[in-house]
This record gives structure tokens, C-alpha cells and sequence, in this order.
């Protein structure tokens, strides 16, 4: 059943990961469902391991979970799907895995200013986060998060303390000619710290450099 009508996106699975260090594992955002750990070791029989879901009290819309395997932790975005603050709160989750049986929340992510980006156009809340691309191209780290926030931008948090992250860095453009917002939906970071972020809607891919 809908627990939030008027927000809820149905109990289905928006994106998983599976990574070379845990290839018997999969980590699952199922959107109003929330995160979702699979055995999947034997392919013929795929088990659940664990289901946390903070929908309600919280909106839903689970859209990545990304595992932090050195230090047992996931990192976890929801997807704001509507203009203005409408389905705030919409977060990022820092979780303690240690018990892979039973995750627990320890922290949000910080957030802008809600009156400022409420009263800008386009959507204001989480979105997606670089989630460790395996490969020698590819930035790895457990001690830094980078999110996509929509009109909010491009957002670096250093998580070394899991109970009290910090924003560290953030790049919010200006609204490109002839759209109606930013709509910064994507991140790719390679092994130099460059960030590779992507407009859904009109602004193309902004080229960052890494500077903390």
C-alpha cells in the first residue's frame, strides 16, 4: 500500500550495485521499500540479508546505496521528484553495517539552506552520489562523499566522522540560457579528483576540478 500518496513512486527497484570486492553481495535502493542488502552468491537462489526502511516517518524514493566496505558503513541517497521543496525532506544516509543483518542509521548528510534553493525553480533535495566506479580511471574514497542535489548543485561532505559529517565543497551554476533550472543529476569522478557532472535538463556536463 501507498503510506504517502501524494509522493510515493511504488515498492520496486530503482538501482543496484555489485562490487569485485563483494561479489556475492547486492545493494539495493527499492525506492519506497528503502535499502535492500541480497545474498546473491548462488544466482539460482537470491536471498535477502537485510531491509531498512525509514519510509514513513521520512518520504520514500531510495535511490543508490553505496557499500564502504573498509569501514562497514553505506552511504545511502533518497530522490527528490518534485519542484520546490514539495517532498522534503529528501537526504543522504550514513549507516553503520557492521551487523550486515542490520544496518542502523547514524547521520544525515548536511543540507543547504532549505529557504534559499525552496524559492529557487527546479527540484531541491538529494539525488544520486559517485559511487566508487571500480578501475584504475576511477577516484576512490571512503572518507569523502560527492551528491548531486539538483537546483542545490555538486556537494562534497568529508564523512571520517560518521556521527557529524561536514560539507567540505559545493559548485552550483548558474541557470543555463533557456532552461527553466539546474537539474544536476549525475557525477563521475576519475583518479586525479576531476568531477564529470551532468545537467539532466539543459546545462550539458560541467568538468570540476577537486580543490581541498
Amino acid at each position: 500500500l501507498a503510506r504517502h500518496p501524494q509522493f510515493d513512486a511504488g515498492h520496486s527497484l530503482h538501482n543496484a550495485n555489485v562490487y569485485p570486492d563483494r561479489p556475492d553481495r547486492a545493494y539495493c535502493a527499492w525506492k519506497d521499500s528503502g535499502v535492500v542488502t541480497l545474498d546473491i552468491s548462488d544466482k539460482s537462489n537470491i536471498s535477502m540479508i537485510a531491509n531498512l526502511n525509514y519510509a514513513p516517518p521520512f518520504p520514500g524514493f531510495t535511490h543508490t546505496v553505496l557499500p564502504m566496505f573498509n569501514r562497514e558503513m553505506l552511504v545511502v541517497t533518497q530522490e527528490s521528484v518534485r519542484q520546490g521543496g514539495e517532498d522534503w525532506p529528501k537526504l543522504v544516509w550514513l549507516m553503520d553495517n557492521r551487523v550486515e543483518s542490520n544496518p542502523i542509521i547514524t547521520s544525515t548528510l548536511p543540507m543547504a539552506d532549505t529557504e534559499d534553493f525552496f524559492n529557487r525553480p527546479g527540484r531541491y533535495g538529494a539525488h544520486n552520489i559517485y559511487e566508487n566506479q571500480p578501475g584504475e580511471t576511477s577516484f576512490i574514497s571512503e572518507d569523502l562523499v560527492f551528491g548531486t542535489f539538483f537546483n542545490a548543485g555538486i556537494r562534497v561532505f568529508d564523512i571520517k566522522n560518521p556521527f557529524q559529517p561536514e560539507e567540505v565543497a559545493y559548485f552550483v551554476p548558474e541557470i543555463p540560457e533557456g532552461a527553466e533550472a539546474n537539474g544536476i543529476n549525475d557525477i563521475h569522478v576519475d583518479e586525479n579528483g576531476i568531477m564529470y557532472v551532468v545537467d539532466r535538463i539543459k546545462g550539458g556536463m560541467y568538468i570540476l576540478e577537486l580543490n581541498i
